[in-house]
């Protein structure tokens, strides 16, 4: 029966661990800071129900999109004969590419859409489920396994929800200012991981290269 125990507790540990590993890159990915200022921008004009309303259009279709992805994406690739290596290096040009944009623009894209489908278009998609975290979860679903990977996925979504209903006290405590270093911050380290998914995408398809 103890070893029952200790091998039930080496399989939580273990679990524990690939969620870690999942939810850090997947924060850097949904990036809920960043998108703040321009979730205030375009709710600058709701009333505080039609918020509620907006932000749970906004989680209900991340969430949907980065599961169906999640789970349906591995099969999509080997359909068309993608290989993870492959994939891996063009989302890591995609996801440098992304990180370089939000570190030399000056400001969000202004998109003022119809407020019935604001939550799903542009919040949902593609501000939290955007490409940066659908390549993030198709390759830590690979490398970690379905299930760590879009628990990860769900917290970090959930996060950016909590994040989105406290956005006028985080916006007085730190300022516009605050907000924008914050996703300046975290776009660098983006950049970097996306630097290091096209490493190991090179050294999966060129064994002969030396790294780690």
């Amino acid at each position: 029966m103890f070893n029952a125990e200790m091998h039930d507790m080496g399989d939580f540990t273990d679990f524990l661990h690939r969620f870690l590993y999942c939810l850090v890159p997947l924060f850097v990915a949904v990036d809920p800071i960043g998108i703040l200022p321009l979730y205030l921008g375009l709710t600058s004009e709701l009333s505080d129900q039609e918020k509620r309303r907006v932000i749970r259009q906004s989680l209900v279709t991340a969430a949907t999109v980065v599961i169906g992805f999640g789970l349906a994406g591995g099969w999509v690739l080997l359909y068309l004969q993608i290989t993870i290596d492959d994939f891996m290096m063009a989302g890591g040009i995609l996801l440098f590419v992304l990180a370089m944009g939000d570190l030399f623009s000056t400001e969000k894209s202004g998109i003022r859409p119809d407020t019935d489908s604001l939550g799903a278009v542009p919040l949902g998609i593609p501000l939290i489920a955007g490409p940066a975290v659908l390549t993030t979860v198709l390759l830590l679903t690979n490398s970690y396994g379905a299930v760590p990977t879009l628990l990860a996925a769900m917290a970090n979504i959930g996060l950016a929800g909590v994040c989105f209903r406290a956005a006028s006290g985080i916006e007085r405590l730190v300022g516009r200012i605050g907000l924008r270093t914050a996703s300046k911050m975290a776009a660098l380290v983006l950049a970097a991981i996306g630097v290091m998914m096209v490493r190991r995408g090179l050294q999966g398809t060129f064994p002969g290269l030396t790294g780690n």
